[in-house]
């Protein structure tokens, strides 16, 4: 990346955060159903995936990915890269702070 200058920008950290929707099927009371087996799951899995309507979203894989100890920090003063990924659908984190200062 270069800035208006044409003169390469430099980061002190860069960070990854992939959005992740999960689709977990339910039984006829609403609760999760589980498996044996991954393959077992698939064609339930599959039906609700159609819907388009995740059960669960989750950043970089679990549930407090990014919080405590993973929690993503930097020092006053440095310049971070954020790169987001969603693959179904347009999101947009909401950061905090000033951002695109180059």
């Amino acid at each position: 990346l270069k800035d208006g200058d044409g003169k390469p920008l430099h980061y002190d950290k860069m960070f990854y955060i992939g959005e992740n929707d999960l689709y977990v099927p339910k039984d006829e009371n609403g609760k999760y159903k589980t498996y044996e087996t991954p393959g077992e799951s698939y064609a339930d899995t599959m039906e609700v995936a159609r819907k388009l309507i995740p059960t669960h979203e989750v950043f970089n894989g679990s549930v407090g990915a990014l919080t405590g100890k993973n929690a993503l920090t930097a020092k006053v003063g440095e310049t971070v890269m954020i790169v987001h990924s969603q693959a179904n659908r347009d999101t947009r984190p909401h950061l905090i702070g000033g951002h695109g200062d180059y």
